[in-house]
């Protein structure tokens, strides 16, 4: 009687014991194909915009280059420490079209983010720069014809950024509604930020002209958002919304998205918060494996140049939360990326002649790899 018992007792409880292993094995199977399958759909979201082969030279051998922008089909790229804005020949030389005198450059300051524009049949440079005063954004007429272009007649469209050795933003974009947007560092005086009165530590939007748009956030300010440490990146979705990259402090880089008069924490607060009146980023970073600068957005997918982390990483605007990398074996650092006119190539600089890089031979470069979409 007492065997029969036994033998039960263990018969029941092999029962039990299989059902339990049964279960954890399905709920672990079960688990494993919801993150096979969220990969998938993340996986196929980046092949919405693929990088084809390996990156080649278009031109080498500048000296710490900072922004690109295209004027029509010809590439335009500024060098921080000199001052100068060169057009890139169709012969992979470079000539310079201007050198903006007063630049005034030590450690990260100088001739930071260029752009171009058209207005009323007149075509023009807007330039982001440094002087012994202040950081300002300049306009010149463009003048010539590609491989002849020229500067001339300056105006100032806003000066009195504060400025300092380091933390100058320095990235101008024209956005989707015509207007100028421009990134601002808070220029060592974190609590800047902070302040509406200041124009340190935010991203700006004015009219071509410099003027205050009626529709911005704050009445009679050019500020658009605020809370920032040093922003250096700016694209839109096809959409028209406006994403930026920031240089933390020590501890998170960030990707935002950007709210017309929104707070993004600087300094009370460095990446995801959930204190209430701030705004997290999207993704964040630890500083080391990013340093992110130019942003450019392709088919959905935002490409991000990074110093510190030397890689392109690629972000879809349908998943925030994941990211690719690209050529983390060529260990350059990267400044700006940009969108080739046509849509067929991506376009990026090396930036390891800015004081913080280890140059090799004809350092530094822009490069170029081809876009395809499906």
């Amino acid at each position: 009687m007492k065997k029969a018992v036994l033998f039960s007792g263990i018969f029941l409880g092999c029962i039990v014991l299989g059902g339990f292993l049964f279960f954890l094995n399905s709920s672990q199977t079960n688990k494993e194909k919801r993150q096979t399958s969220k990969q998938t759909v993340v996986t196929g979201v980046y092949k919405k915009a693929q990088l084809v082969g390996t990156p080649i030279t278009v031109t080498r051998n500048l000296h710490a280059p900072w922004a690109l922008t295209y004027y029509r089909s010809s590439l335009l790229v500024s060098t921080r420490d000199r001052g100068e804005i060169l057009e890139v020949l169709t012969n992979g030389k470079t000539r310079t079209i201007g050198r903006i005198a007063e630049v005034e450059h030590q450690s990260e300051d100088g001739l930071l983010g260029i752009t171009t524009r058209t207005l009323n049949g007149q075509s023009y440079l807007y330039a982001y720069y440094s002087t012994t005063q202040d950081n300002r954004i300049v306009r010149y007429q463009l003048t010539g014809t590609e491989g002849s272009y020229g500067l001339k007649n300056a105006e100032i469209i806003l000066s009195g950024i504060p400025h300092a050795t380091n933390h100058n933003g320095g990235r101008i974009k024209f956005g989707p509604d015509g207007m100028l947007y421009a990134t601002t560092g808070d220029a060592g005086n974190p609590e800047n930020a902070q302040k509406l009165s200041s124009l340190a530590g935010k991203i700006l939007r004015m009219t071509p002209t410099g003027k205050v748009p009626t529709d911005n956030p704050f009445p009679n300010s050019l500020v658009y958002s605020y809370g920032h440490r040093n922003p250096q990146g700016l694209a839109w979705t096809d959409k028209g919304i406006l994403y930026a990259t920031e240089f933390g402090q020590n501890e998170w880089d960030e990707l935002n998205k950007i709210k017309a008069g929104s707070n993004y924490g600087w300094p009370q607060h460095e990446g995801k918060t959930a204190a209430k009146g701030f705004v997290s980023p999207l993704q964040q970073w630890r500083p080391a494996d990013a340093s992110p600068s130019g942003l450019a957005f392709y088919n959905g997918i935002f490409l991000i140049a990074n110093l510190r982390g030397t890689v392109l990483r690629a972000v879809a605007a349908t998943a925030p939360q994941s990211s690719l990398t690209y050529y983390s074996t060529q260990a350059d650092r990267l400044r700006d990326v940009i969108i080739s006119p046509d849509k067929k190539k991506l376009i990026f600089i090396t930036n390891n002649t800015d004081g913080r890089g280890s140059p090799a031979a004809h350092d530094d470069q822009i490069l170029s790899v081809t876009l395809k979409a499906n």
